[in-house]
């Protein structure tokens, strides 16, 4: 958070990365001593070169941090292997896999295998990018109230069938769907998202959160009677893979907190994104930004990388069939939407900044929404207070002003 620049063994691996929501990688085989001792070094910076990373990231009523908050992890791979590869697993048991190679020799075989099902090969062309599809035939679907989940494995095999790379990971087969002016689908159902806006924060570690807490988070979600989570970033990958396990949606956002991304950081940080998060059955949706952090240069982007095609969003705004207006005051906002002509789900409704807000007059709001067949749903802000543990303070947690306390929750959870 944010820029970063690494090295190895005091030389440069590439290009400082900007932006600190997004995965990224460098290959460091040609710095490494190999059968020595190898020195890896971060340099973060917590304000960026690139002005509009600041405005989209640290320009926001919320805790600005600085330094590593998320895993580190170094990867080998074989010589020839999957350096990437995407998903669209269909209701219907159809799976298409969009993958990337290195060194592929000819000849070369994909084999794609769930528990239960008989291996499926597919020959794979020349060149590093493929496109191939596979068919399962009838599979256990999954939605938030079966949450079935398979594990998916991608074998790369030369031409004798010798194994050269496997990749795997939990695949929820489901078919998404946005109908304009009728509403989001899946599997054939039409979806009211019961939804909560969560940050990823713990009062005594700030950002960096655990998959321990992240699982009391989304049983909590759960026992909320909610089915969706919204936040202004990309969660940690252990949030979405509960997300998963345990049948919450997600509704995937690209930074940008009333100010977007400019033209050349902002194709990369949302590469960086889709790549990471694309595959995980949970994300129904994508937004672009947040209250006027559109970058509406990136929407052909979006339609390119994701595979599945889901349905863009603009929170704050009405934009391809989509109104995700924010806070409608009730004697106005709600007859708005409800006597509308499109598809309406309120990103952010019900602010509880200072116990002001949260579930008050959810009821009424609930009522009178649910008339409108147009009605997808909405997302409170927010499910717990953000404040901070401050070490400096006997430990008394601190809400930064008017940034922090916006919990339906405390920041313990109580």
């Amino acid at each position: 958070m944010t820029d970063a620049s690494v090295r190895i063994n005091g030389r440069s691996a590439g290009s400082t990365h900007q932006g600190g929501f997004t995965s990224f990688a460098y290959d460091i085989s040609r710095l490494l001593r190999y059968g020595g001792e190898n020195t890896l070094e971060v340099m973060v910076n917590k304000e960026s070169d690139n002005r509009s990373v600041n405005a989209a990231e640290r320009r926001a009523d919320w805790w600005l941090f600085g330094g590593i908050y998320r895993p580190v992890y170094l990867e080998v791979l074989p010589a020839r292997h999957i350096s990437k590869y995407m998903t669209d697993a269909r209701a219907d048991g159809s799976l298409r896999v969009r993958l990337s190679t290195s060194d592929l020799p000819p000849g070369s075989v994909l084999t794609a295998e769930i528990d239960g099902c008989a291996p499926r090969t597919c020959r794979l062309g020349h060149g590093r990018e493929h496109d191939v599809r596979f068919d399962f035939g009838p599979v256990r679907t999954w939605d938030p109230e079966h949450p079935n989940l398979y594990d998916l494995k991608l074998t790369l095999k030369d031409s004798k069938g010798r194994a050269l790379h496997q990749v795997s990971s939990r695949t929820g087969f489901r078919t998404l769907e946005f109908l304009p002016r009728d509403g989001f689908y899946l599997n054939g159902t039409r979806l009211v998202m019961k939804g909560i806006n969560r940050h990823c924060f713990y009062p005594e570690t700030g950002r960096a959160t655990s998959r321990s807490r992240d699982l009391e988070d989304v049983i909590l979600v759960k026992g909320m009677n909610a089915n969706a989570i919204r936040s202004h970033y990309p969660p940690d990958r252990h949030l979405l893979e509960l997300c998963d396990s345990l049948g919450v949606l997600y509704f995937d956002e690209l930074p940008g907190w009333q100010d977007p991304y400019d033209d050349n950081v902002g194709p990369r940080i949302l590469t960086e994104m889709i790549e990471h998060d694309a595959n995980h059955p949970s994300v129904f949706a994508w937004g672009n930004g947040n209250e006027g952090g559109f970058n509406y240069n990136l929407l052909p982007l979006f339609r390119d990388l994701d595979i599945q095609g889901r349905k863009v969003a603009h929170p704050w705004a009405l934009k391809d069939g989509l109104d995700t207006h924010h806070y409608p005051a009730y004697q106005t906002g709600v007859g708005r939407l409800a006597n509308g002509y499109e598809v309406f789900m309120p990103t952010e409704f019900l602010h509880s900044q200072f116990d002001k807000g949260g579930g008050a007059s959810l009821d009424d709001f609930w009522h009178q929404w649910s008339k409108s067949p147009l009605f997808a749903g909405g997302f409170i802000w927010a499910m717990v207070d953000e404040g901070l543990m401050r070490t400096d303070r006997d430990g008394a947690i601190d809400t930064d002003g008017g940034n922090a306390p916006d919990g339906i929750v405390g920041p313990h959870r109580e």
